[in-house]
């Protein structure tokens, strides 16, 4: 059993992110209630963007410390492509997930002027294909255990 690393303020934004995950876990089953709060598009797409920064960030890490550590520049390697994997998942059931309203016509047409990155529903498309790229930069299919999985972003 390891000792627990001493609280320094050496990555205050990481240990900030970490708490309001464990908040927001907790408060998805308020007291009174029987079981907890279901998943809606919007909850999906915030968890989306989380799994995707920290993808990004085991990328990083994973790159800098396997020159001088390459077994643990391996492992942190894995733990990237098993973050993609779950936010692949998510995606996925982003689009499971029925919209809350139907948009009327007005709503569903694109308007560049009005939101510069398009219909708020392909925004995590977006988001997952653009982490795609990095994915296939440095995994091959056989790395990812599903080769067959694709991203396609159908509504």
């Amino acid at each position: 059993m390891t000792t627990p690393s001493p609280v320094t303020d050496a990555h205050p934004y990481l240990r900030a992110a970490s708490a309001g995950v464990r908040h927001h876990t907790r408060a998805l089953s308020p007291r009174g209630q029987a079981g907890p709060v279901p998943a809606d598009r919007a909850h999906l797409d915030v968890l989306h963007s989380h799994l995707i920064a920290l993808h990004q960030l085991l990328d990083r890490l994973s790159t800098a410390t396997r020159p001088p550590h390459p077994a643990a520049g391996r492992h942190l390697a894995t733990a990237g492509t098993r973050l993609w994997q779950a936010s692949a998942a998510v995606h996925d059931a982003f689009h499971l997930i029925p919209p809350v309203h139907e948009p009327s016509t007005d709503e569903a047409e694109c308007h560049p002027e009005r939101l510069p990155e398009g219909p708020p529903a392909l925004t995590i498309c977006q988001r997952h294909l653009a982490a795609g790229h990095l994915v296939r930069r440095t995994t091959t299919p056989s790395d990812l255990g599903h080769p067959a999985h694709t991203t396609a972003c159908v509504q």
